[in-house]
């Protein structure tokens, strides 16, 4: 394991770190979106035994558990199994890519926005095979394509002159991947899974302008890093350029409609 990819590790526990309630109003509606989706694309029904790996604060495990599936959760952050306990699901904590489970303990394992959020992604899918049963299915969302609220809040850093700090971590290169729908489904296949795929998921996330503030403000994700690392005088200029900018997103009833995409990827183990 590289230094850049500790620095990405250590960055992310610290950013998700305490965060649970603040995502639980802002980015976690947003983020729960695809998750019928990605429980389609898992092969989740009645009577499966399902991993909800990152669950988050658990839409993903509580959707699961819907369909009549039995679902164990993992997150890598306290506060957020604590959570997702809160709402009934049965969450643990655990960081990949390692996984406290024997090998081939599930039927199907589903990762809402995760992939995103870890610094050796391609070990984490050889520990998802690990803990798969062979013919077992995993699907997996994350970020890729337009995200016109993150744009929003972008510009709005950039309209105040926001300068983001040189410690921003990035993923070591040599870790990452192409985030387009052919490079996803190729990092599945080359990690040895059979019949990878992935799509493009598009929706419209409605949001008033104070909860999509809300998430970025608390110093969720790089451009919510970005805002809480500049002086507070820069912090008001980015809300003023924000409220300003987000006019064009308004639909005349005090809420935003920001139109976004996602990549939905899915693959069964041999």
């Amino acid at each position: 394991m590289t230094g850049a990819t500790e620095a990405f590790d250590a960055a992310e526990r610290e950013m998700w770190d305490g965060q649970a309630e603040a995502y639980a109003g802002s980015f976690a509606r947003l983020c729960a979106h695809p998750v019928e989706a990605l429980l389609d694309a898992a092969g989740v029904t009645a009577g499966a035994y399902v991993l909800d790996v990152g669950t988050g604060t658990g839409a993903a495990a509580l959707a699961a558990h819907g369909r009549g599936a039995r679902v164990v959760a993992v997150d890598a952050d306290a506060g957020m199994v604590e959570a997702a306990r809160a709402r009934g699901v049965d969450a643990r904590i655990a960081v990949l890519p390692e996984l406290p489970f024997p090998d081939g303990e599930f039927g199907a394992v589903a990762g809402n926005f995760v992939l995103n959020h870890v610094g050796r992604p391609r070990a984490a899918l050889a520990e998802v095979q690990r803990v798969l049963r062979p013919g077992g299915r995993v699907a997996l969302t994350l970020w890729g394509g337009r995200n016109a609220g993150m744009e929003l809040l972008g510009r709005a850093c950039e309209d105040a002159g926001a300068v983001p700090p040189e410690w921003l971590p990035r993923l070591d290169p040599g870790e990452d991947f192409d985030r387009t729908a052919e490079g996803v489904a190729r990092l599945l296949a080359d990690a040895g899974l059979a019949e990878a795929r992935c799509v493009g998921v598009g929706w419209e996330h409605r949001a008033g302008v104070e909860e999509w503030w809300s998430g970025a403000a608390a110093g969720i994700g790089n451009v919510g890093r970005v805002i809480t690392s500049q002086a507070p005088a820069t912090v008001v200029r980015i809300k003023q350029a924000y409220e300003r900018l987000s006019a064009e997103f308004a639909d005349g009833q005090g809420q935003l409609v920001l139109p976004c995409t996602a990549l939905l990827a899915s693959a069964r183990v041999r």
